[in-house]
């Protein structure tokens, strides 16, 4: 497999919060210099390829895949655009288990919605409907997030309190919604023409 590849798609995944080095490392099975000249080289690709928006950033033993500072124009344009403050399904269902949860790591959130959602928590971000609350404690350091007070402002919340019952909302749909819609609407069809 190619190493510069896994590389980039581990940078990928890990969206904002980012990679250590010692973690690439392991994840590769190679020594911390070997990762270190990978991620310059693959950096060097993409400083050499004018088409290409992207590139690593390097925070300490971090390594964030980020794009081009002369993107900066285009991509403020796009955070402010009305059309990119609706939110998505995906952002939604984010803001949702954050909000329920917090303070919770974005891989936390993957793991709940079974997708990766750093595009979802980089859009909540920039919308200031979620912060960084603090980080874990440990390997990585992920950071924490919670909800803000423009989220509050934003939903019309005096207290996280007035968010709605979770498990009474799935007791009401449980007994709103038949288990088997094919046979109740069976049975009414039959009821309609007389038959028992």
């Amino acid at each position: 497999m190619d190493d510069i590849g896994q590389l980039e798609a581990l940078l990928f995944a890990a969206g904002d919060e980012g990679v250590q080095l010692e973690e690439l490392s392991f994840l590769m099975e190679q020594s911390e210099p070997q990762i270190y000249q990978l991620v310059q080289a693959l950096n060097e690709k993409y400083q050499e390829d004018i088409q290409s928006s992207l590139s690593v950033l390097e925070l300490g033993n971090h390594f964030i895949l980020a794009t081009k500072k002369k993107y900066a124009p285009i991509l403020k344009k796009y955070a402010k655009s009305p059309i990119a403050n609706r939110l998505s399904q995906a952002a939604l269902e984010t803001l949702a288990i954050i909000a329920y949860k917090q303070p919770i790591t974005r891989m936390e959130v993957d793991d709940i919605r079974g997708v990766q959602s750093s595009g979802s928590v980089q859009k909540l971000t920039t919308n200031r409907l979620i912060e960084e609350k603090g980080r874990v404690e440990g390997p990585g350091r992920a950071i924490l997030y919670g909800t803000t007070e423009y989220f509050m402002d934003y939903f019309g919340l005096k207290s996280m309190q007035e968010l709605p019952d979770i498990q009474a909302m799935e007791e009401e749909l449980s007994t709103d919604i038949p288990l088997d819609l094919y046979a109740d609407r069976y049975e009414e069809t039959r009821e309609e023409k007389g038959e028992n």
